[in-house]
Formats: C-alpha cells, sequence, structure tokens
C-alpha cells in the first residue's frame, strides 16, 4: 500500500505527540528522580517534597499524559478522516 501525503502526515504528527509525551514520562520518571535527595530536603506537610512527586505528582502527571494522548489523537483522527463512528 504506497502512502499519500495525507497519511505521511498524520504519521508524522502521530510520532511527534507520541515522542513528545515520552520525553515528558521520562522526564518526571528518571530525571526528577536523579534530584531526589534535593527535594526531600524541603518538607511539606511534614513529609518530605520527593515523596509527594514519587507518590502523588508522578501519578497525577501520568494520567494527564494519558488525558492529553486520548483528547489530541481524536483530534487529529478527525482532522485526517480516520475516526471512528460512534
Amino acid at each position: 500500500m504506497k502512502l499519500t501525503e495525507r497519511h505521511r502526515a498524520y504519521w508524522r504528527w502521530n510520532l511527534v505527540l507520541t515522542f513528545s509525551l515520552l520525553g515528558v514520562w521520562f522526564t518526571i520518571t528518571f530525571v526528577a528522580g536523579y534530584f531526589a535527595d534535593e527535594l526531600n530536603a524541603v518538607s511539606f506537610l511534614g513529609f518530605p517534597l520527593g515523596f509527594y512527586v514519587f507518590a502523588q505528582g508522578s501519578l497525577i502527571v501520568y494520567l494527564a499524559i494519558i488525558a492529553i494522548y486520548v483528547f489530541v489523537m481524536n483530534r487529529l483522527d478527525r482532522r485526517y478522516g480516520v475516526n471512528e463512528r460512534r
């Protein structure tokens, strides 16, 4: 199957979105962990800040990544005419 320019544009945007969100995921998961000692020097409600960043904040960011992906992909699907009918 030969890809048209429209297909290539769709996949280009899909890859840009995917790699952007993976970059956010990587930053939250690994880069923030690198600074855990510095974050733990600050206390928030009696607990080290690193606890909140990893136990609570990272989960919120992961949910936001999923929500952003669903929202943007639905818009992209409608824009390029590949959305599913409901």
